[in-house]
């Protein structure tokens, strides 16, 4: 295991084009980080500068204590999982494994050794013998992890690995990785454009858009306080409603928008000081009821709202709605709840979990 220590690290191509600028991160020994963003943010681009297949123009890595920059990566001492699994097709699971080590001039005990320990724990002794076209999506999948695993690297990389799979073989995976890394607890660096994944892997994540850095912090730090207008929207699911109005001050900090008043808790007031003027109110769809409680404060808390589109998912239900004035949004509520398409319904804003941003630019946060 080791620290990894990218230090405003960038990539330029030829013509001037840059997919990553003035990266700088330090992942902790054994720390599992997750890069994460839409396609195109640059995240992949980082991946390959680290494992050495992407030269880097600016800035160094460095994996424990020596610079890599230029580095081959097969002296990098890492292990890449790629999002195609890369095996061999003509040969067989045992052999995929052991390649990289025979490379290496390892004895031929302890490639044995490593591959059957490292099939053990990933379940697939049983196709050891088997060849790659005879093995479903998620057991190739397995193979790939295990030939990472019996290098013993400092540093695991995947790239996306498990954007081939079906729906439910992603979350099972996602739970066999989780419960791999707690076992094995090497330092790992985890590309995804799925924030789900991120959220539920990641010690911290990096949300990551046009090759820079937006936020870095756990899951639940970039959930509760995004930094900015596209971290709050990118994470979350369904994402978080935007709703463009104004700061007014009517006996309190308070935001209009189209016809509704809503008036922010004294948490927020205290925190915008008396500011007025244009702004983005934020609300997760969880932040949405159709039938006020204790937490909602008079009926000025409410969006006139008319029901489009529901979405049944067992115990909850996403409800896509049209708001006077303008502007749509979507509420999670209880699946119970006596709502269809083309109702008319009021839903209450629970003002405790409102996110306030600028209007325009880059969507900073004001509280």
């Amino acid at each position: 295991m080791a620290i990894v220590a990218i230090d405003r690290a960038g990539k330029v191509y030829p013509g001037g084009v840059s997919a990553v600028s003035e990266f700088s991160l330090e992942i902790g020994d054994g720390e599992f980080i997750v890069l994460v963003g839409p396609s195109g943010c640059g995240k992949s681009t980082m991946l390959r500068m680290v494992a050495g297949l992407e030269e880097i123009t600016l800035g160094n890595i460095r994996i424990g204590e020596r610079v890599v920059n230029d580095v081959p990566p097969k002296d990098r001492d890492i292990a890449m999982v790629f999002q195609n699994y890369a095996l061999y097709p003509h040969m067989t699971v045992y052999e995929n494994m052991a390649f990289g080590l025979k490379l290496r001039k390892i004895p031929r005990a302890d490639i044995d050794d490593r591959v059957r320990k490292a099939a053990k724990t990933l379940g697939i002794e049983q196709l050891l013998d088997r060849k790659p076209k005879a093995l479903s999506g998620g057991q190739r999948q397995r193979v790939a992890v295990g030939r990472a695993i019996v290098r013993e690297p400092k540093v695991f990389l995947f790239d996306e690995p498990l954007s081939n799979l079906d729906a439910k073989l992603r979350v099972e995976m996602r739970a066999e990785l989780k419960k791999l890394r707690q076992e094995i607890g090497t330092t790992t660096i985890y590309v995804t454009h799925d924030q789900e994944e991120a959220m539920t892997l990641g010690d911290r994540i990096v949300v990551m858009k046009d090759g820079l850095i937006q936020q870095i912090g756990t899951p639940l730090e970039v959930y509760n306080t995004p930094a900015n207008r596209f971290v709050a929207g990118f994470v979350g699911t369904p994402p978080m409603n935007f709703f463009e109005g104004a700061l007014v001050s009517e006996g309190g900090s308070c935001f209009r928008v189209g016809s509704a008043t809503l008036e922010l808790d004294r948490a927020h007031a205290g925190r915008l000081g008396g500011r007025t003027g244009p702004a983005v109110l934020g609300i997760r769809p969880e932040g949405l009821s159709i039938s006020p409680d204790g937490r909602y404060k008079a009926a000025r808390n409410v969006l006139q709202a008319r029901i489009e589109v529901t979405e049944p998912l067992g115990e909850k239900m996403d409800v896509y709605a049209a708001i006077d004035g303008g502007g749509r949004l979507v509420a999670r509520l209880d699946a119970r709840a006596d709502v269809r398409s083309g109702m008319a319904t009021p839903l209450y804003v629970d003002m405790t979990r409102v996110h306030v941003f600028e209007s325009g630019g880059a969507g900073g946060v004001l509280c």
